[in-house]
């Protein structure tokens, strides 16, 4: 490829390549695994006008991988969508500009795909009940990543309704016969029939459940967006966070009964579950790390496989250009 062509890839270019649920399980368990080894600087906030945010998530990976990312998130309140996010990809020796990128799929999909290892890691022996709370792209991606990761397991997906989306949500996972589905309408319901529960819902004014006895011997909880589950900081036996720096701050952090990296257990440096009555809690906030990897991924199977998408010529000069 022209070294001085800069790939626009966009979302539909992404979609047609045709990446399973299963392959983005295995490329975030990839990058929980070099973790140690890349470079990860604290992601940074601006807010330009009230709740309204830019968050800018840089990452460099381990020499061999050769690559550095920068992704942007925003989001802006009465725009459509009102998230969004976009990738830089660098050649880290050259410094080379590889690729623009939409990542609102990346995004998704890699924070389901981190749920679903969490699933993997961390769930009790059997434990095929599973309840989603916030039945948007997020809960989707990781309902998608579930089940298409555990192809040997028959599940039961109860769904707390909201508006029309559990429908919705039963219709896009049309294709799975691994699955089948259950509707409630409380939290209490849905806490009295599932083994591992997944909150992908955005915001919380208070507790999901304030009764702590709702949350059976076993359980795994995954809240996605941290909200609304503050009190079980107080009794469940084991948290794992993505990274420490992401969780330090909680107010019931240094009350945690034990806490560590779930890169740590993949490593073998830390245990993860260690009997069938551990309550589990998984804060995974999200990693540049993982952006970075499936950037670098997306785009060596882009230009691997010769697809051809927009781009266009980076002109560098040969020389110092002196102002």
């Amino acid at each position: 490829m022209d070294s001085n062509k800069v790939l626009i890839i966009q979302h539909d270019v992404i979609r047609r390549l045709g990446i399973t649920p299963s392959q983005c399980v295995r490329w975030v368990e990839e990058s929980f695994g070099i973790k140690h080894q890349a470079t990860l600087p604290p992601k940074s906030s601006i807010h330009p006008q009230g709740d309204d945010f830019f968050n800018t998530m840089p990452a460099l990976l381990p020499a061999e991988y050769g690559r550095f990312s920068v992704k942007e998130v925003h989001r802006i309140e009465g725009q459509v969508p009102a998230l969004g996010s976009d990738i830089l990809l660098y050649d880290s020796t050259t410094g080379r500009l590889l690729a623009m990128m939409d990542a609102d799929w990346i995004t998704a999909m890699r924070t389901g795909a981190v749920a679903a290892l969490s699933y993997r890691l961390f769930a009790r022996q059997g434990a095929t009940c599973v309840g989603f709370m916030g039945l948007g792209n997020t809960a989707r991606a990781t309902a998608l990543c579930l089940l298409d990761d555990n192809r040997d397991k028959q599940f039961s997906f109860t769904l707390l309704r909201y508006k029309d989306q559990a429908d919705d949500f039963m219709n896009r996972l049309g294709g799975y016969d691994n699955v089948t589905f259950d509707v409630v309408d409380t939290v209490e319901q849905m806490l009295d029939k599932v083994q591992v529960l997944v909150s992908c819902i955005t915001s919380a004014s208070g507790l999901v459940c304030s009764d702590d006895s709702r949350f059976s011997t076993g359980m795994l909880l995954i809240p996605v967006h941290t909200r609304g589950f503050q009190n079980c900081d107080l009794f469940f036996d084991k948290v794992f966070g993505d990274d420490t720096a992401h969780v330090c701050g909680f107010k019931y952090f240094s009350q945690f009964k034990r806490f560590d990296e779930l890169s740590s257990v993949l490593r073998g440096l830390a245990p993860g579950r260690e009997n069938d009555d551990e309550r589990i809690l998984c804060y995974n906030i999200g990693l540049g790390v993982h952006d970075a990897v499936y950037a670098s991924k997306i785009y060596d199977m882009i230009v691997e496989n010769g697809i051809e998408v927009e781009s266009f010529n980076q002109i560098k000069e040969t020389a110092k250009a002196w102002v």
